[in-house]
């Protein structure tokens, strides 16, 4: 039995759907970070955790310095998730397609400019 022009659209969608975001989109192998991922996954887990703290450190009218703390120790843990990331990328997609030269490196180069400068500036 042959698939329909409607099978294959499905068919598509749905890998889409499966896919990790953003993932499809961008036509990407892996993602570089597939070998971290249960370490980011546990870093942002304490970010998360750290943030809902805060929340309630604000609900409780907690000292603001106390607070600007737990701010810092926060936004540390996820400029460290963003550095591994950027790493990953580096290491991965960027080295994969300057090594296969064109445009492809140019896009990816310009991707890991943009990205480092979101960086510095946040």
């Amino acid at each position: 039995m042959s698939a329909t022009p409607a099978d294959t659209t499905t068919t598509a969608a749905n890998s889409a759907a499966d896919s990790p975001a953003g993932h499809t989109a961008h036509g990407h192998g892996s993602p570089g970070y597939v070998d971290d991922k249960d370490a980011l996954l546990k870093r942002l887990r304490r970010a998360e955790g750290q943030v809902r703290g805060i929340a309630r450190m604000v609900e409780d009218d907690v000292y603001c310095i106390d607070i600007l703390t737990q701010v810092s120790a926060a936004t540390k843990a996820l400029e460290t998730v963003a550095l591994a990331l950027l790493d990953d990328h580096l290491s991965h997609c960027v080295a994969e397609a300057t090594a296969e030269g064109g445009p492809v490196a140019e896009e990816k180069i310009r991707e890991a400019s943009a990205a480092i400068a979101r960086l510095v500036r946040s």
